[in-house]
């Protein structure tokens, strides 16, 4: 069967495509169906059914006779270590931690924090929360005390799990200070705090609270799998909103399952026993579904990186990794890639390895620049896919279908969208909208299993947030299009469309063409306020490293590039080249702080921010063309 077959099986029976497919998972109590309305545009998967996430993504494989094959690879560049767990070592470890938490109190329903760096005791400790039916609420290690604490007061953990330190290029990052901070600054307390102490840092406990990672295991008895209904949390991660409170996207345990291991050979085209990457944080989305859960799920040997792109040692450690591990799937965010082909712009690293086992790249996590596709095919000879989701949605809305069918690649698309996702581009009054024309992307309800099924403890937010605007619909934030063949092009969050004398232009594909400039190695373009036009587009450009030309000569190709490709409709004249964009720490450039900054607007430091003095450096460009002047 065919792409196009399979999303038409999909079509016509919902129920039969998701029941076949949740015969892939071990359950305790088969559900009697798949789909289960709760009314008023509420939905939930296999919520009768009885299953429980750890025995599926650790324990089966065991009782398979594979608890021989290695499930774990740690790879730490920054502290120069490699470490395998197979299969039965992390049953083990798994059982035995989980055994630890529950002579502590911990049952079924009560809530954990992870608040870890990447080493595998974070995969553990989500784990050993799956195995207990915990609900694990993992906040990315590093984040600022302040932010921890309102994650502790919105989940209301009985537990935390943390380490004392994580490791960055050159210097260490004190875990339990930020930790010790945020616990005093909760309205919420937790009853105890288990700590990982790392030989780079050995933290300080405090008696009564803290327990160190070892002793608080030692003479526990293991815990057994404790079985769940579908309908379960298996977890809530809080999106790093820019602005507002963060908002706790809950995973629903059956769909969670069924979901993820659809997607590892249909997506991602690797059988179990494969070797998968994502390149990524277990606090982020995407360090769930496809660090932890979706390999482990799916039986495929997961990669734990403790690095970054370049400086660990060089621009050449994802190479490395991949040749040395046998990587067959490759999973990471376009920045990436644009940090890497900043330091290596000729791709003269990828020769030193054997990239050969590679069958694929995917990139995703924020609008994968043609120009960074382009270079990335050429330098690795493989196919690049990128594809699209969201941290709401858990796994692919459009993608490659690369284990169905590998399809034409259309550059700037993320391709088709998955089974289970009926997308349709709309205009303001929620109309359809022509193949070819700018609109609302959103999703029409139900959504597929392993998607949100509400926000925790906020379903008015929820309904306000993603149903309300277009009923009947999930609105999904992003602007685009849909061409004749079905393929979805992603130009925009939907408040990065900008509307010039009455034209509406999307930035993003301001952005494709000055990345096309042999100079410029990254470029993010933001709509800042103006009299006459009502918005200006505004372009700034980072360099390719040693390239060493007048920078008022490259900004002038900038504007005559966009000019030319674009139109004068665009009114391109404003871009400014700079040494770094302000980032979250998962990538994302903060084009919203950006517009704040440019109209002299008050702005809330975004939590998620990787260096604030970025800001700075970005006011001064944009004073220099006459804005942020407050």
């Amino acid at each position: 069967m065919g792409y196009q077959e399979v999303y038409e099986s999909w079509k016509s029976d919902p129920e039969g495509f998701w029941m076949q497919q949740a015969e892939a998972i071990d359950w305790d109590q088969k559900p009697s169906k798949a789909l289960f309305e709760v009314g008023d545009n509420l939905y939930e998967w296999f919520s009768d059914g009885q299953t429980n996430t750890c025995w599926n993504a650790v324990d089966r494989h065991v009782e398979a006779g594979r608890g021989g094959q290695v499930a774990i690879i740690h790879d730490s560049p920054i502290t120069g270590t490699l470490h395998k767990i197979t299969y039965a070592e992390l049953r083990n470890r798994v059982a035995r931690l989980a055994g630890a938490l529950r002579a502590k109190g911990i049952e079924k329903g009560d809530r954990v924090i992870i608040y870890m760096p990447m080493v595998p005791e974070a995969l553990e400790a989500m784990l050993a929360c799956a195995r207990l039916g915990a609900i694990h609420s993992v906040v990315f290690g590093g984040f600022a005390a302040n932010e921890l604490a309102v994650r502790i007061d919105d989940a209301k953990p009985k537990a935390i799990v943390a380490a004392s330190c994580g490791l960055e290029p050159g210097r260490v990052v004190h875990y339990k200070p930020l930790l010790d901070g945020a616990i005093e600054q909760a309205k919420h307390k937790p009853d105890f705090c288990v700590i990982f102490q790392r030989e780079q840092e050995v933290a300080h406990l405090e008696e009564g609270r803290d327990h160190d990672w070892h002793g608080f295991q030692y003479g526990v008895e293991p815990a057994d799998c404790v079985p769940v209904e579908g309908n379960h949390p298996a977890y809530i991660l809080h999106t790093s909103g820019t602005t507002g409170a963060p908002k706790g996207v809950i995973r629903h345990t059956g769909g969670h399952l069924v979901a993820l291991n659809w997607t590892m050979k249909n997506i991602y085209n690797v059988d179990p026993g494969d070797v998968f990457w994502a390149a990524s944080d277990v606090g982020w989305v995407v360090g769930h579904s496809y660090i932890c859960y979706a390999p482990l799920i799916h039986g495929n040997t997961t990669i734990v990186f403790e690095g970054k792109p370049v400086g660990t040692p060089d621009a050449g450690t994802f190479w490395r990794v991949i040749s040395e591990h046998n990587v067959r799937s490759f999973f990471t965010a376009p920045t990436a890639f644009r940090a890497v082909k900043r330091d290596d712009p000729k791709g003269e690293y990828v020769g030193k390895y054997d990239i050969s086992c590679l069958k694929a790249i995917y990139l995703a996590g924020e609008r994968a620049d043609p120009d960074t596709i382009e270079w990335a095919q050429k330098v690795t000879g493989k196919p690049i896919y990128d594809h699209w989701w969201q941290t709401e949605t858990g796994w692919t809305i459009a993608g490659m279908p690369a284990g169905i069918e590998a399809l034409p690649v259309k550059i700037g698309s993320p391709s088709v969208p998955m089974p289970g996702y009926d997308v349709q581009i709309l205009d303001e009054a929620g109309h359809p909208m022509k193949p070819g024309e700018l609109g609302a992307i959103a999703v029409k309800l139900p959504l597929p299993p392993g998607t949100l099924p509400t926000l925790w403890n906020a379903e008015d937010r929820f309904r306000k947030s993603y149903l309300s605007h277009f009923p009947g619909y999930y609105e999904t934030g992003d602007a685009g299009m849909i061409d004749e063949d079905g393929y979805l092009y992603i130009m925009a969050r939907t408040d990065d469309v900008i509307n010039v004398a009455g034209h509406r232009l999307s930035t993003g594909g301001m952005e494709e063409v000055l990345a096309s400039h042999p100079d410029v190695a990254e470029c993010a373009v933001i709509g800042v306020t103006d009299e006459l036009k009502g918005q200006l587009p505004m372009g700034f450009v980072c360099l390719t490293t040693g390239v060493n030309r007048p920078h008022d000569e490259i900004v002038k190709e900038c504007v005559k590039l966009v000019r030319d490709k674009i139109g004068p409709v665009a009114a391109f004249k404003l871009c400014a080249v700079v040494d770094r964009l302000p980032k979250t720490r998962s990538g994302k450039i903060l084009r919203a702080t950006m517009v704040k900054i440019a109209d002299s607007e008050e702005f809330k430091l975004p939590a998620t921010i990787d260096d604030p003095a970025i800001l700075d450096e970005i006011k001064v460009a944009l004073q220099s063309m006459g804005y942020a002047k407050g």
